[in-house]
Protein backbone atom coordinates (compact mmCIF):
# COMPACT_ATOMS: atom_id res chain seq x y z
CA UNK A 1 0.00 0.00 0.00
CA UNK A 2 1.14 3.42 -1.16
CA UNK A 3 1.91 6.21 1.67
CA UNK A 4 -1.01 8.22 -0.82
CA UNK A 5 -3.49 5.64 0.72
CA UNK A 6 -2.81 5.40 4.14
CA UNK A 7 -5.55 6.86 6.59
CA UNK A 8 -5.37 8.64 9.47
CA UNK A 9 -4.89 6.21 12.03
CA UNK A 10 -2.58 3.89 10.01
CA UNK A 11 -0.41 7.48 9.56
CA UNK A 12 1.60 7.43 12.71
CA UNK A 13 2.58 3.80 12.44
CA UNK A 14 3.86 4.11 9.14
CA UNK A 15 5.57 7.10 10.46
CA UNK A 16 7.10 5.85 13.66
CA UNK A 17 8.21 2.65 11.29
CA UNK A 18 10.39 5.12 9.17
CA UNK A 19 14.00 5.07 10.57
CA UNK A 20 15.73 8.62 11.40
CA UNK A 21 17.71 10.27 8.97
CA UNK A 22 21.43 10.48 9.72
CA UNK A 23 22.85 12.92 12.13
CA UNK A 24 26.21 14.05 9.76
CA UNK A 25 25.61 18.08 9.84
CA UNK A 26 28.00 19.59 12.64
CA UNK A 27 28.06 23.55 13.23
CA UNK A 28 29.84 25.01 10.42
CA UNK A 29 27.90 22.97 7.82
CA UNK A 30 25.05 23.78 9.09
CA UNK A 31 26.21 27.73 8.69
CA UNK A 32 26.82 27.20 5.58
CA UNK A 33 23.69 26.10 4.82
CA UNK A 34 21.63 28.41 6.12
CA UNK A 35 23.97 31.57 4.53
CA UNK A 36 24.00 29.45 1.57
CA UNK A 37 19.97 29.41 1.70
CA UNK A 38 19.70 33.25 2.53
CA UNK A 39 22.07 34.58 0.48
CA UNK A 40 20.75 35.16 -3.34
CA UNK A 41 18.24 36.80 -6.05
CA UNK A 42 16.74 39.64 -3.15
CA UNK A 43 20.00 41.06 -2.75
CA UNK A 44 21.57 40.68 -6.23
CA UNK A 45 17.79 41.78 -7.92
CA UNK A 46 16.17 44.18 -5.45
CA UNK A 47 19.08 46.63 -4.16
CA UNK A 48 18.33 49.34 -6.43
CA UNK A 49 14.52 49.24 -6.17
CA UNK A 50 14.94 49.81 -2.52
CA UNK A 51 17.39 52.73 -3.59
CA UNK A 52 14.47 53.92 -5.53
CA UNK A 53 12.30 54.00 -2.29
CA UNK A 54 14.34 55.21 0.64
CA UNK A 55 17.09 56.70 -1.41
CA UNK A 56 20.62 56.57 0.24
CA UNK A 57 19.82 55.16 3.55
CA UNK A 58 19.29 51.48 1.09
CA UNK A 59 21.11 50.02 3.99
CA UNK A 60 17.74 50.50 6.56
CA UNK A 61 15.22 48.37 4.69
CA UNK A 62 17.25 45.53 4.89
CA UNK A 63 18.03 46.30 8.97
CA UNK A 64 14.37 46.18 9.54
CA UNK A 65 13.63 43.15 7.31
CA UNK A 66 16.44 41.42 9.30
CA UNK A 67 15.01 42.63 12.69
CA UNK A 68 11.57 41.17 11.65
CA UNK A 69 13.20 37.65 10.50
CA UNK A 70 15.00 37.75 13.31
CA UNK A 71 11.78 37.35 15.59
CA UNK A 72 10.66 35.01 13.68
CA UNK A 73 13.51 32.79 13.66
CA UNK A 74 13.07 32.59 17.25
CA UNK A 75 9.45 30.85 16.54
CA UNK A 76 10.97 28.07 14.30
CA UNK A 77 13.75 27.60 16.83
CA UNK A 78 11.08 26.64 19.37
CA UNK A 79 9.60 24.45 16.88
CA UNK A 80 12.19 22.79 15.32
CA UNK A 81 13.55 21.77 18.77
CA UNK A 82 9.95 20.95 19.83
CA UNK A 83 9.33 18.54 16.74
CA UNK A 84 12.94 17.61 15.55
CA UNK A 85 11.69 16.39 12.68
CA UNK A 86 12.45 17.57 8.76
CA UNK A 87 9.14 19.72 8.80
CA UNK A 88 7.73 23.55 7.40
CA UNK A 89 5.00 25.65 8.31
CA UNK A 90 2.58 23.21 6.44
CA UNK A 91 2.46 20.70 9.06
CA UNK A 92 3.38 23.03 12.23
CA UNK A 93 0.09 24.80 10.89
CA UNK A 94 -1.75 21.25 11.13
CA UNK A 95 -0.60 20.72 14.56
CA UNK A 96 -1.62 23.62 16.02
CA UNK A 97 -5.33 23.64 14.18
CA UNK A 98 -5.37 20.39 12.99
CA UNK A 99 -7.88 22.19 10.11
CA UNK A 100 -6.77 20.31 6.46
CA UNK A 101 -8.26 23.68 4.75
CA UNK A 102 -5.41 25.77 6.88
CA UNK A 103 -2.95 23.14 6.00
CA UNK A 104 -3.50 22.98 2.28
CA UNK A 105 -3.46 26.97 2.20
CA UNK A 106 -0.10 27.27 3.82
CA UNK A 107 1.27 24.65 1.79
CA UNK A 108 0.22 26.30 -1.16
CA UNK A 109 1.22 29.58 -0.49
CA UNK A 110 4.45 27.89 0.57
CA UNK A 111 4.60 26.42 -2.97
CA UNK A 112 3.36 29.49 -4.90
CA UNK A 113 6.22 31.87 -3.11
CA UNK A 114 8.76 29.12 -4.70
CA UNK A 115 7.29 29.93 -8.42
CA UNK A 116 7.28 33.67 -7.33
CA UNK A 117 10.76 33.39 -6.48
CA UNK A 118 12.19 31.25 -9.06
CA UNK A 119 10.18 33.71 -11.72
CA UNK A 120 12.03 36.47 -9.65
CA UNK A 121 15.47 34.64 -10.34
CA UNK A 122 14.38 33.58 -14.01
CA UNK A 123 14.37 37.33 -14.63
CA UNK A 124 17.49 38.80 -12.87
CA UNK A 125 19.46 35.97 -14.76
CA UNK A 126 18.29 37.21 -18.49
CA UNK A 127 18.69 41.10 -17.20
CA UNK A 128 21.83 40.02 -15.76
CA UNK A 129 23.11 37.84 -18.83
CA UNK A 130 22.10 41.01 -21.64
CA UNK A 131 24.15 43.57 -19.23
CA UNK A 132 27.36 40.84 -18.70
CA UNK A 133 27.78 39.68 -21.98
CA UNK A 134 26.64 43.02 -24.09
CA UNK A 135 23.86 41.51 -25.92
CA UNK A 136 21.88 44.65 -25.46
CA UNK A 137 18.39 42.61 -25.56
CA UNK A 138 15.57 44.27 -26.85
CA UNK A 139 13.97 46.32 -23.76
CA UNK A 140 11.37 43.99 -21.69
CA UNK A 141 10.48 41.93 -24.59
CA UNK A 142 13.97 40.27 -24.60
CA UNK A 143 14.21 40.24 -21.22
CA UNK A 144 11.41 38.40 -20.89
CA UNK A 145 11.62 35.43 -23.92
CA UNK A 146 15.04 34.44 -22.12
CA UNK A 147 13.57 34.32 -18.61
CA UNK A 148 11.24 31.90 -20.14
CA UNK A 149 14.01 30.05 -22.22
CA UNK A 150 15.89 29.66 -18.44
CA UNK A 151 12.71 28.44 -17.00
CA UNK A 152 12.42 25.93 -19.60
CA UNK A 153 15.67 24.82 -18.95
CA UNK A 154 14.55 24.52 -15.70
CA UNK A 155 12.20 22.83 -16.05
CA UNK A 156 13.62 20.33 -18.40
CA UNK A 157 16.53 19.58 -15.09
CA UNK A 158 13.39 19.21 -13.32
CA UNK A 159 12.25 16.43 -15.17
CA UNK A 160 15.48 15.05 -15.78
CA UNK A 161 15.99 14.50 -11.64
CA UNK A 162 18.11 16.48 -9.54
CA UNK A 163 20.11 14.64 -6.99
CA UNK A 164 21.01 17.24 -4.17
CA UNK A 165 23.60 16.91 -1.47
CA UNK A 166 24.60 19.49 0.98
CA UNK A 167 28.45 19.29 -0.41
CA UNK A 168 27.21 21.19 -3.64
CA UNK A 169 25.32 23.85 -1.23
CA UNK A 170 28.27 24.47 -0.09
CA UNK A 171 30.20 25.20 -3.30
CA UNK A 172 26.80 27.38 -4.52
CA UNK A 173 27.52 29.17 -1.42
CA UNK A 174 31.04 30.13 -1.77
CA UNK A 175 29.94 31.32 -5.29
CA UNK A 176 27.15 33.67 -4.43
CA UNK A 177 29.16 35.21 -1.02
CA UNK A 178 32.00 35.37 -3.44
CA UNK A 179 29.78 37.60 -5.19
CA UNK A 180 28.46 39.82 -2.70
CA UNK A 181 32.08 40.23 -1.43
CA UNK A 182 33.68 41.68 -4.48
CA UNK A 183 30.96 44.21 -4.29
CA UNK A 184 31.64 44.77 -0.40
CA UNK A 185 35.81 45.00 -1.13
CA UNK A 186 35.49 46.94 -4.55
CA UNK A 187 33.30 49.62 -1.86
CA UNK A 188 35.71 49.35 0.69
CA UNK A 189 38.92 50.13 -1.70
CA UNK A 190 36.98 52.82 -3.27
CA UNK A 191 35.93 54.86 -0.70
CA UNK A 192 39.69 54.06 0.61
CA UNK A 193 41.30 55.94 -2.90
CA UNK A 194 38.35 58.44 -1.68
CA UNK A 195 35.95 57.15 -5.27
CA UNK A 196 32.27 57.89 -4.29
CA UNK A 197 30.20 59.77 -1.50
CA UNK A 198 29.93 58.40 1.41
CA UNK A 199 27.66 60.88 2.92
CA UNK A 200 24.50 59.55 0.79
CA UNK A 201 24.38 56.97 3.54
CA UNK A 202 22.95 59.34 5.63
CA UNK A 203 20.59 60.60 2.77
CA UNK A 204 16.85 60.31 2.88
CA UNK A 205 15.08 60.84 -0.48
CA UNK A 206 11.86 59.05 -0.74
CA UNK A 207 9.76 58.28 -3.91
CA UNK A 208 7.11 60.71 -2.93
CA UNK A 209 6.19 63.33 -0.14
CA UNK A 210 6.10 62.23 3.25
CA UNK A 211 8.35 61.29 5.78
CA UNK A 212 10.55 58.58 6.81
CA UNK A 213 8.66 56.03 8.58
CA UNK A 214 6.32 54.72 5.54
CA UNK A 215 8.63 54.79 2.59
CA UNK A 216 11.41 52.69 4.84
CA UNK A 217 8.50 50.37 5.41
CA UNK A 218 7.14 50.39 1.75
CA UNK A 219 10.85 49.48 1.06
CA UNK A 220 11.39 46.68 3.86
CA UNK A 221 8.20 45.02 2.13
CA UNK A 222 10.57 44.27 -0.84
CA UNK A 223 13.98 43.92 1.17
CA UNK A 224 12.57 41.24 3.29
CA UNK A 225 12.55 39.19 0.20
CA UNK A 226 16.40 39.17 0.69
CA UNK A 227 16.18 37.49 4.07
CA UNK A 228 13.51 34.50 2.63
CA UNK A 229 15.03 30.97 3.40
CA UNK A 230 15.96 31.24 6.69
CA UNK A 231 13.03 28.77 7.73
CA UNK A 232 13.93 25.97 5.01
CA UNK A 233 16.97 25.25 7.28
CA UNK A 234 14.57 23.76 9.80
CA UNK A 235 14.10 20.83 6.91
CA UNK A 236 17.65 19.71 8.25
CA UNK A 237 17.53 19.57 11.98
CA UNK A 238 16.66 15.88 11.89
CA UNK A 239 19.84 15.80 9.73
CA UNK A 240 22.12 17.95 12.86
CA UNK A 241 23.89 16.73 15.29
CA UNK A 242 22.54 18.22 18.84
CA UNK A 243 19.95 19.98 17.39
CA UNK A 244 18.58 21.24 20.52
CA UNK A 245 22.17 22.94 21.60
CA UNK A 246 23.17 23.22 18.14
CA UNK A 247 20.62 24.94 16.07
CA UNK A 248 19.50 28.11 17.74
CA UNK A 249 23.05 29.39 18.02
CA UNK A 250 23.88 28.73 14.18
CA UNK A 251 20.69 29.65 12.58
CA UNK A 252 20.70 33.24 14.91
CA UNK A 253 24.33 33.26 13.75
CA UNK A 254 23.93 32.85 9.92
CA UNK A 255 21.07 35.54 10.09
CA UNK A 256 23.51 37.70 11.52
CA UNK A 257 26.01 36.90 8.85
CA UNK A 258 23.68 37.54 5.87
CA UNK A 259 22.13 40.60 7.52
CA UNK A 260 25.74 41.85 8.16
CA UNK A 261 26.68 41.36 4.26
CA UNK A 262 23.38 42.64 3.34
CA UNK A 263 23.48 46.10 4.80
CA UNK A 264 27.19 46.75 3.90
CA UNK A 265 26.65 45.73 -0.07
CA UNK A 266 23.80 48.12 0.49
CA UNK A 267 26.42 50.86 1.81
CA UNK A 268 28.74 49.69 -1.19
CA UNK A 269 26.22 49.97 -3.65
CA UNK A 270 24.84 53.73 -2.32
CA UNK A 271 28.55 55.30 -1.98
CA UNK A 272 29.60 54.14 -5.42
CA UNK A 273 26.39 54.53 -7.62
CA UNK A 274 24.03 57.17 -6.85
CA UNK A 275 20.18 55.74 -5.80
CA UNK A 276 18.81 57.17 -9.16
CA UNK A 277 20.49 55.31 -11.23
CA UNK A 278 20.70 52.84 -8.58
CA UNK A 279 16.96 51.86 -8.99
CA UNK A 280 16.96 51.85 -13.15
CA UNK A 281 16.85 48.81 -14.67
CA UNK A 282 17.70 44.79 -12.82
CA UNK A 283 21.54 44.38 -12.74
CA UNK A 284 22.26 46.94 -9.99
CA UNK A 285 25.09 45.28 -8.42
CA UNK A 286 26.60 45.11 -11.33
CA UNK A 287 26.55 48.81 -11.72
CA UNK A 288 28.14 49.17 -8.42
CA UNK A 289 31.14 46.86 -9.59
CA UNK A 290 31.24 49.10 -13.49
CA UNK A 291 31.58 52.28 -11.04
CA UNK A 292 34.50 50.93 -8.72
CA UNK A 293 36.38 48.77 -10.44
CA UNK A 294 36.12 49.95 -13.97
CA UNK A 295 39.13 47.67 -15.05
CA UNK A 296 37.37 44.18 -13.47
CA UNK A 297 36.06 41.88 -15.95
CA UNK A 298 32.41 42.48 -15.63
CA UNK A 299 31.63 39.58 -17.77
CA UNK A 300 32.82 37.50 -14.13
CA UNK A 301 30.48 39.37 -11.78
CA UNK A 302 28.21 38.57 -14.46
CA UNK A 303 28.57 35.15 -14.50
CA UNK A 304 28.73 34.93 -10.91
CA UNK A 305 25.28 36.53 -10.50
CA UNK A 306 23.69 34.38 -12.73
CA UNK A 307 25.09 31.17 -11.22
CA UNK A 308 23.72 32.43 -8.12
CA UNK A 309 20.30 32.98 -9.12
CA UNK A 310 19.97 30.22 -11.42
CA UNK A 311 20.74 28.12 -8.67
CA UNK A 312 17.36 29.67 -6.56
CA UNK A 313 15.36 29.20 -9.60
CA UNK A 314 16.22 25.66 -9.73
CA UNK A 315 15.73 24.77 -6.02
CA UNK A 316 12.57 26.82 -6.02
CA UNK A 317 11.20 24.98 -8.83
CA UNK A 318 12.14 21.62 -7.08
CA UNK A 319 10.47 22.34 -3.84
CA UNK A 320 7.33 23.36 -5.79
CA UNK A 321 6.92 20.66 -8.43
CA UNK A 322 7.67 18.35 -5.36
CA UNK A 323 5.20 19.89 -2.87
CA UNK A 324 2.19 20.31 -5.51
CA UNK A 325 3.33 15.86 -6.09
CA UNK A 326 2.93 15.64 -1.62
CA UNK A 327 -0.54 17.71 -2.27
CA UNK A 328 -1.87 15.26 -4.84
CA UNK A 329 -0.85 11.96 -2.38
CA UNK A 330 -2.54 13.74 0.68
CA UNK A 331 -6.15 13.90 -1.93
CA UNK A 332 -5.79 17.49 -1.99
CA UNK A 333 -5.18 18.16 -5.45
CA UNK A 334 -6.33 16.38 -8.34
CA UNK A 335 -4.39 12.87 -8.46
CA UNK A 336 -3.27 13.88 -12.15
CA UNK A 337 -0.99 16.07 -10.26
CA UNK A 338 0.56 13.09 -8.72
CA UNK A 339 1.64 11.26 -11.56
CA UNK A 340 5.07 9.88 -11.44
CA UNK A 341 6.86 9.53 -14.87
CA UNK A 342 7.49 5.81 -15.47
CA UNK A 343 11.49 5.93 -16.82
CA UNK A 344 12.74 9.19 -15.30
CA UNK A 345 10.30 8.78 -11.88
CA UNK A 346 10.19 12.46 -11.70
CA UNK A 347 6.27 14.34 -11.04
CA UNK A 348 6.16 15.48 -14.46
CA UNK A 349 2.35 16.53 -13.95
CA UNK A 350 3.45 18.51 -11.37
CA UNK A 351 6.70 19.66 -13.36
CA UNK A 352 4.40 20.83 -15.94
CA UNK A 353 1.70 22.66 -13.73
CA UNK A 354 4.05 24.82 -11.69
CA UNK A 355 6.31 25.51 -15.21
CA UNK A 356 3.06 26.84 -16.61
CA UNK A 357 2.51 29.02 -13.45
CA UNK A 358 6.33 30.48 -13.83
CA UNK A 359 5.66 30.91 -17.41
CA UNK A 360 2.27 33.14 -16.99
CA UNK A 361 4.31 34.99 -14.11
CA UNK A 362 7.38 36.10 -16.15
CA UNK A 363 5.05 36.79 -19.18
CA UNK A 364 2.33 38.71 -17.38
CA UNK A 365 4.18 40.37 -14.60
CA UNK A 366 7.87 40.35 -15.67
CA UNK A 367 9.06 42.73 -13.25
CA UNK A 368 11.42 41.84 -10.63
CA UNK A 369 9.59 44.31 -8.02
CA UNK A 370 6.11 43.04 -8.01
CA UNK A 371 7.34 39.24 -8.20
CA UNK A 372 10.08 39.36 -5.16
CA UNK A 373 7.56 41.89 -3.33
CA UNK A 374 4.83 38.82 -4.02
CA UNK A 375 7.29 36.13 -2.65
CA UNK A 376 7.29 38.38 0.68
CA UNK A 377 3.75 38.73 0.63
CA UNK A 378 3.11 34.82 0.89
CA UNK A 379 5.78 34.35 3.06
CA UNK A 380 4.88 37.00 5.68
CA UNK A 381 1.31 35.34 5.58
CA UNK A 382 3.03 31.86 6.32
CA UNK A 383 5.26 33.32 9.05
CA UNK A 384 2.21 34.65 10.78
CA UNK A 385 0.44 31.95 11.14
CA UNK A 386 4.11 29.77 12.32
CA UNK A 387 4.05 32.36 14.73
CA UNK A 388 0.24 32.05 15.76
CA UNK A 389 1.44 28.39 15.93
CA UNK A 390 4.24 28.35 18.51
CA UNK A 391 1.64 30.43 20.94
CA UNK A 392 -0.99 27.39 20.03
CA UNK A 393 1.22 24.33 20.29
CA UNK A 394 2.67 25.96 23.91
CA UNK A 395 -0.21 23.21 25.74
CA UNK A 396 1.60 20.55 23.57
CA UNK A 397 4.10 19.08 25.64
CA UNK A 398 7.13 17.04 24.65
CA UNK A 399 9.53 14.21 27.01
CA UNK A 400 12.68 15.79 25.73
CA UNK A 401 14.13 19.47 26.40
CA UNK A 402 14.03 22.15 23.85
CA UNK A 403 14.26 25.67 22.82
CA UNK A 404 12.11 27.74 24.36
CA UNK A 405 11.56 31.79 22.88
CA UNK A 406 10.12 34.17 25.11
CA UNK A 407 6.49 34.54 25.01
CA UNK A 408 6.80 38.32 23.62
CA UNK A 409 8.68 37.33 20.25
CA UNK A 410 6.05 35.03 18.72
CA UNK A 411 3.45 38.14 19.59
CA UNK A 412 5.62 40.24 18.04
CA UNK A 413 6.09 38.10 15.56
CA UNK A 414 2.67 37.54 14.59
CA UNK A 415 2.08 41.31 14.86
CA UNK A 416 4.58 42.55 12.70
CA UNK A 417 4.35 39.90 10.10
CA UNK A 418 0.59 40.76 9.34
CA UNK A 419 1.50 44.26 9.82
CA UNK A 420 4.53 44.23 6.85
CA UNK A 421 2.01 41.92 5.04
CA UNK A 422 -0.88 44.96 4.74
CA UNK A 423 -1.80 47.40 1.89
CA UNK A 424 -1.54 50.37 4.44
CA UNK A 425 2.71 49.74 4.06
CA UNK A 426 2.60 50.86 0.21
CA UNK A 427 3.26 47.65 -1.21
CA UNK A 428 2.12 47.29 -4.88
CA UNK A 429 -1.67 46.56 -5.41
CA UNK A 430 -0.14 44.41 -7.98
CA UNK A 431 1.16 41.91 -5.54
CA UNK A 432 -2.27 41.14 -3.89
CA UNK A 433 -3.72 40.56 -7.22
CA UNK A 434 -0.92 37.89 -8.18
CA UNK A 435 -1.34 36.69 -4.79
CA UNK A 436 -4.50 36.36 -5.11
CA UNK A 437 -5.25 34.56 -8.49
CA UNK A 438 -2.14 31.83 -7.27
CA UNK A 439 -4.19 31.20 -4.47
CA UNK A 440 -7.48 31.68 -6.01
CA UNK A 441 -5.83 28.53 -8.76
CA UNK A 442 -5.43 26.54 -5.23
CA UNK A 443 -8.85 27.04 -4.14
CA UNK A 444 -10.81 26.05 -6.61
CA UNK A 445 -8.63 22.50 -7.59
CA UNK A 446 -9.02 22.27 -4.01
CA UNK A 447 -12.79 22.39 -3.85
CA UNK A 448 -12.53 20.32 -7.49
CA UNK A 449 -10.58 17.20 -5.27
CA UNK A 450 -13.46 17.44 -2.40
CA UNK A 451 -16.14 16.84 -4.66
CA UNK A 452 -14.27 13.96 -6.56
CA UNK A 453 -13.12 12.83 -3.26
CA UNK A 454 -16.61 12.68 -2.26
CA UNK A 455 -18.07 10.40 -4.91
CA UNK A 456 -15.53 8.34 -5.00
CA UNK A 457 -15.23 8.24 -1.20
CA UNK A 458 -12.23 8.89 -0.79
CA UNK A 459 -10.97 11.25 1.78
CA UNK A 460 -7.63 13.11 2.88
CA UNK A 461 -5.24 11.58 4.68
CA UNK A 462 -3.42 13.59 7.83
CA UNK A 463 -0.34 15.08 6.44
CA UNK A 464 2.73 13.34 6.20
CA UNK A 465 6.19 14.90 6.45
CA UNK A 466 7.85 13.12 3.13
CA UNK A 467 4.65 14.78 1.48
CA UNK A 468 4.46 18.61 2.73
CA UNK A 469 7.35 18.85 5.41
CA UNK A 470 9.82 18.79 2.28
CA UNK A 471 11.97 22.23 1.79
CA UNK A 472 10.52 26.00 1.54
CA UNK A 473 11.19 28.66 -0.73
CA UNK A 474 15.09 29.57 -0.65
CA UNK A 475 16.70 32.82 -1.77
Amino acid sequence: MSDATLSPSAAPQAEAAEPSLHRVMGPWLLLLFIVGDILGTGIYALTGQVAKQVGGVVWLPFLVAFVVAMITAFSYLELVTKYPRAAGAALYAHKAFGIHFITFIVAFAVMCSGITSASTASRAFAANMSHAFGLNLAGGIGITIVGLAFMALVAAINFRGVGESVKANVVLTCVELTGLLIVIFVGLWAIAAGQGDVSRITQFKPAGDGGLFWPVIAATTLAFFAMVGFEDSVNMAEETKDPTRTFPKILLAGLVITGTIYVLVSVSAITLVPPEQLGEGETPLLKVVAAGAPNFPIWIFGFITMFAVANSALINMLMASRLVYGMSREHVLPPVLGKVHPTRRSPYVAIGFTTLLAFALITFVGEVPALGGTTALLLLCVFTVVNIAVLMLRKDTVEHEHFRTPTILPIAGAVFCAFFAGPWTGRDPVQYKIAGILLGIGVVLWFVTVMVNRATGVRPSDPMMEDIGGRGPVN
